[in-house]
This record gives structure tokens, sequence and C-alpha cells, in this order.
């Protein structure tokens, strides 16, 4: 991707090289047996801002996001109307389902997270409102032409423990929450099954940008969220039997909602056992039923295109590890 942006390479070459890290990440994900597969989001600049890469009407100094590592990303601003999606996640899985054998999941950024390019001075002609009119016909778009195509749609929202950092009132919170269920009463009830939502503390060359946000600050506005599917960063985090209780009653005042709790952490070089996945899993069924409890990953391994803190193989094993200890613990459990 860098050689192609500083012109050392053809598109027709940075095209196959997509196309080779594509068969390749389904090949070795359905080698871990997990019965759902992603692309690995291989095209994608980065999981944010996929949707406007290549626009022409942005400009340089959006929102700065902080990671405790001391290193920064930076969000452009738009800088003139209309406001539209250059590229949809759907036409990432023309390239995907070609190789797949098994179900696939594709990511989306949420609406709340693309609302923050809009800038707070406003634009001349080209009100706030209007703005969000066309973010949430476009969102809405990109999600309906993923369960068009077959897939189940994971919803990233990683600026949900962030914007609560950056205001504390939880007026920002709210505001997002509102605007996702705006997109999502597009949807009806039965889509809605096939879309879930993802929280996490980031996960950007192996550091974070909000876990030393309070969980329970968060979760009661998450699962206000209109989906059939809650995706909850765990494996990562201090106190998990405290996360869970909160989690668990939630899951329970919402018995039609399933909740994947986080079993791996890719931050860490370190690979979970499948001991430790079952355990982790285990712990998680004494707080939600096992009937609606489901296994995930705390993050992506990569959700830049420039982050090469983890390794392939690393990312594998993770998966590997995970879909062995769930097996272990729904034996176990005997579902």
């Amino acid at each position: 991707m860098a050689a192609f942006g500083a012109g050392r390479i053809s598109r027709e070459a940075l095209e196959a090289l997509y196309d080779g890290a594509v068969r390749d990440t389904l090949r070795r994900f359905e080698e871990t047996g997990s019965p759902v597969v992603t692309d690995g989001e291989q095209r994608k600049p980065s999981f944010a801002t996929y949707p406007i890469h290549g626009a022409t009407n942005l400009a340089p100094g959006g929102v700065t996001i902080p990671f405790k590592d001391g290193h920064t990303r930076q969000l452009p601003l738009l800088s003139a109307g209309p406001f539209l999606y250059t590229t949809f996640a759907a036409s990432y899985l023309e390239g995907s389902q070609k190789y797949a054998t098994r179900p696939l999941k594709q990511a989306v950024i949420s609406a709340s997270a693309l609302s923050l390019l809009y800038p707070a001075s406003g634009l001349p002609g080209y009100p706030r409102e209007q703005f969000l009119e066309d973010l949430v016909r476009d969102a809405q778009t990109d999600i309906r032409r993923c369960l068009a195509a077959g897939v189940t749609v994971q919803i990233d929202f990683t600026e949900g423990r962030l914007c609560i950092k950056l205001d504390p009132s939880k007026k920002l919170l709210d505001a997002f929450v509102d605007l996702n269920n705006r997109v999502l009463a597009g949807f009806s009830a039965d889509e809605k099954t096939k879309i879930g939502i993802h929280t996490c503390p980031g996960g950007d060359q192996d550091s974070t940008h909000s876990a030393d946000v309070d969980y329970a600050e968060l979760l009661p506005a998450l699962f206000r969220v209109d989906v059939g599917s809650f995706f909850v960063q765990l494996a990562s985090e201090a106190d998990r039997p405290r996360v869970l209780k909160i989690l668990g009653a939630h899951a329970k005042a919402k018995p039609d909602r399933r909740v994947f709790v986080g079993v791996t952490d890719p931050i860490t070089p370190r690979v979970e056992t499948p001991s430790e996945v079952r355990d982790r899993i285990l712990e998680a069924a004494k707080f939600i039923d096992p009937a609606n409890l489901g296994s995930t990953d705390d993050c992506g391994f990569s959700p830049f295109g420039d982050d090469t803190s983890t390794s392939r193989d690393i990312a594998f094993a993770k998966i590997q590890a995970r879909v062995e200890g769930n097996a272990m613990a729904s034996q176990q459990m005997g579902i």
C-alpha cells in the first residue's frame, strides 16, 4: 500500500497483492475450524476511514486520538459538502466471497465515528443536519449491501469508551447511541438479528486509547443500541468478573440479544492456551445464559493498515486457541 501510494507499483500489482492476502487469510482462518470467517479487512486502509478513502473534500486537523504508548491517530475533517461514501464495505466481499467456503462476517464503521468528520465550526451551505442525513443514508447502504450479500455485519464502535474520556458528561455518548439507532431504524427486526456492535478500548500498535474508562460508564448506553449481538472486549480487562456481572445484568434484561465476550488479547504477543480460553468462557457462563453466549477476539489484530505490531502467525494461533477453547467449553457445558 505504501509503495502504491509512492508510485512505485501499479494498481494492478497492488490488487494482485490484495487478492493473495485475502486468499491466504481465508485459507488460514478456515483451517482454524472457525464456523464464521472474515477476509481480515485486507483491502482497507483502516477500519475507520475506508468509506472516505480517496475523497477530495477532506482536510487535515480532525479529532486526535491519543494512545497510551504516546502515539496518536488523527481523523481528517470534511472541508465541503456533500458527504458521500467513496467505498462501501460490500465491495470487499466481491473479492472474499470467491474464496470463502464458510459464512462471512463483514465489519463496518459506525456512523458515530464518521460524525466526527464534521467540523465544529460548521460548513457554509452544508448544515450539520444535512450532513447527518447524508451520513445515515450511506451508513444504512453500507450495512444493507452487506446483508444483501448474505453475510452478517459487525459495527465497529471503538469510540464508545473514548468519547466518555472526551466528554465525561456522556452527552456525546448519548448522541452517538442515538445516531447509530437512527441508522438501525432502517432495518427490520429480522435484519437486526444479523447485525452486531463491537466495543473495545482501541488496539493500535499494541496500545489502547481508553482502557482506563470504566466499562460501567459505557455498558448501559451500549445496550441501548438496537442490534442483535454485542461483541465486547474482555480478555485484557483488569477485573473481568466485575464487568461480567454488569454484562450479565444487561443480557438478562434483553434475553433475545447475544453477547460475544473477548477471550484472546490481540495486543499481547503471548498466545493464549485453549484451556485459558475455555476457562474464560466458563467464567462468562456464570453471568450470561450459555444459550446467548459466544466468544470473540478482543479487537482487530491490525485495525490500521500500517500496524505491523502483530504477526499473522500469532494472530491465527490466537484464533486457533479460541476455536479449540470454545469447543472445550461447549463440551463441558453440554451444548
